[in-house]
């Protein structure tokens, strides 16, 4: 019998692989805090449910994909959670991206109805995940793995299983850090060119074709450079996610040096523009103490790479 699947969380991240799932054939529920996010997914024909304990009565494993721990562990354990309806030998599988504490602790709770866990962060913004390319990074048991991968390829690819519990979450913060330093060190690189005279649109290209270059340039220097900034990924995220990241450095005995500053950048933006901004607005702290803007006109209105 095909595995019934539910997803909650629908937000710009979470409605993007829900939508995967369901262009890929497989039956779905959905539940989110906000029913409105839900509009286009019951357009193609997902089914709503109430609560995450309706839902989970209905299917056989959850995907979540949610912003923050306590969110989760709410959405888990709470008096309507996912337990609640779950049956033994059933699925939670986290999309979010969690601390590895938080998803080991959270996982244990739940092995305690007999339900197993997976995390399954992805990597490479919601523009992937709407074309169903978005990397999966996955920790758990192997044989719980293989059980969805069917349902994780139709999200995203390349799928990466990395190993026990946990050490996706580690991963996926790693990735982010690494995607934060990326874009503060690509504003600067551009208001250094912008300053310098060049024509922005062909710096952009230079760049990208340079040992210089990142992912995180070639595509979010874009929303940078057509003023729209909409990369689909909050502040508030951004600083939660580098958060994560020093206190793994601190638990790890590893010095950040470059991740701290960046750390710093992310809150005094998020001061500066609230933490729903979105995050590639940090650029917007040095065009703001420079009044001096890093517009290239005619530039792609949406991400190209």
């Amino acid at each position: 019998m095909a595995t019934r699947y539910g997803f909650i969380g629908l937000g710009n991240l979470g409605g993007a692989l829900a939508a995967s799932l369901k262009r890929a054939g497989f039956d779905l529920k959905v539940h989110d805090s906000n029913p409105k996010t839900a509009k286009p997914l019951l357009a193609a024909g997902a089914a709503w449910s109430d609560s995450p304990r309706a839902l989970a009565a209905t299917v056989d494993a959850v995907f979540t994909c949610l912003p923050s721990p306590a969110v989760s562990e709410r959405v888990l354990n709470g008096a309507d959670g996912l337990l609640t309806g779950l049956a033994p030998g059933s699925t939670w599988i986290e999309m979010g991206t969690d601390d590895s504490d938080s998803i080991q602790r959270l996982a244990a709770i739940a092995a305690e109805k007999g339900v197993f866990t997976l995390e399954a962060p992805v990597t490479g913004g919601v523009h992937k995940a709407a074309a169903g390319e978005i990397a999966v990074i996955v920790g758990g048991e192997a044989s719980v793995f293989e059980r969805h991968r069917p349902a994780l390829e139709a999200m995203g690819r390349p799928i990466f299983h990395v190993g026990p519990l946990g050490s996706a979450s580690v991963m996926k913060v790693i990735t982010n850090m690494l995607a934060f330093v990326h874009l503060v060190a690509a504003g600067e690189a551009l208001m250094l060119a912008k300053r310098g005279g060049l024509d922005l649109a062909q710096a952009y290209h230079v760049i990208k074709a340079s040992s210089g270059s990142s992912f995180v340039h070639e595509t979010e220097s874009q929303l940078v450079l057509n003023g729209s900034y909409n990369v689909g990924f909050t502040m508030e995220l951004a600083c939660k996610d580098l958060g994560f990241a020093m206190n793994l450095g601190r638990e790890l005995g590893v010095p950040l040096d470059l991740a701290a500053i960046t750390t710093q950048t992310f809150i005094r933006a998020r001061e500066a523009f609230g933490g729903g901004a979105w995050s590639t607005q940090v650029v917007k702290l040095l065009e703001d103490a420079l009044q001096t803007d890093l517009r290239a006109p005619g530039f792609p209105a949406e991400l190209t790479a």
